[in-house]
């Protein structure tokens, strides 16, 4: 069972789906299914979506939830940052976000029901298997609607050769033709811009901060491997493997809105050793 409590600020009576939706971001769609199962309650009565509201009022929206992922007692996932609405990992490599057909019961969404059973697992940001860093989970429906358009990334990732000290890529990006998962900077891809910075340089390896403008799959592995800058270890786009045993990418820093108290909060994660080490064991 989610539960979200709201009090009534407003200078002029609204009708109760107006303020939820003007006011509080509460989506259509939410309302529509709390309106189906009674679960929306104007100062302690149930209520209709028309009904009149006035500063002061108590609306509470409660949705029942149930949870099919298998939880996984076993793992463990350092958690960054939590309050009520969200919860920010600090995911390692080698861990899926989401369960599939070869991982079941390994994935962050498992240990995500392992510690709360009551809820549903919903990831605001996806982190390919092997990339490590920051994934943040909304704890109800009304946060992960909230959070979509306020999450920021930065990654860190290291590249094989010396990069530009700085620049923008722009490059569109499209999905290989014989392949399900691989993509390809193509004429007829979709729109991608990647910008980054250089910070580190050392070994053969650029270590590069990232921000991307728009959010296609693998959009970084692919533009860096265009430019002739394939990650380390990112054999799938013509990296090395020698020196890390998976693609050198890590989401390390993440900026959001608070669904609660509307603070905008920023979190960290630290570069993993396998990635620090690269650019000697002296980095952190």
């Amino acid at each position: 069972m989610s539960r979200l409590v709201f009090t009534v600020d407003t200078d002029e009576p609204k009708q109760l789906k107006n303020y939820l939706r003007g006011n509080c971001g509460v989506s259509a769609g939410l309302i529509r299914r709390l309106k189906a199962t009674g679960g929306i309650t104007l100062n302690g009565e149930a209520a209709r979506t028309v009904d009149i509201v006035k500063n002061g009022d108590v609306i509470i929206l409660e949705q029942n939830e149930s949870c099919s992922i298998e939880p996984a007692e076993t793992l463990e996932v350092p958690v960054i940052f939590e309050n009520d609405a969200v919860i920010v990992f600090d995911k390692p490599c080698g861990m899926p976000v989401h369960p599939s057909a070869r991982h079941r019961n390994d994935t962050l969404a498992n240990f995500f029901a392992a510690r709360y059973p009551e809820m549903t697992f919903r990831a605001v940001n996806r982190l390919d298997k092997d990339t490590s860093g920051l994934c943040i989970a909304a704890k109800d429906a009304h946060s992960a609607n909230i959070l979509q358009s306020s999450v920021h990334k930065i990654y860190y990732a290291a590249v094989q050769g010396s990069t530009d000290v700085s620049g923008t890529i722009d490059a569109p990006i499209a999905r290989m033709n014989d392949s399900i998962i691989t993509r390809c900077v193509r004429a007829d891809g979709r729109k991608a811009v990647t910008h980054y910075r250089k910070i580190n340089e050392k070994n053969g390896f650029s270590l590069l901060e990232i921000e991307l403008e728009t959010g296609r799959t693998h959009q970084i592995r692919v533009h860096f491997s265009h430019l002739g800058y394939p990650l380390a270890g990112d054999d799938l786009y013509g990296g090395s493997r020698e020196k890390i045993a998976r693609q050198a990418l890590h989401c390390g820093r993440m900026t959001f809105v608070c669904p609660l108290t509307k603070e905008k909060i920023t979190v960290e994660a630290p570069l993993p050793a396998d990635i620090s080490e690269l650019f000697g064991k002296e980095m952190t």
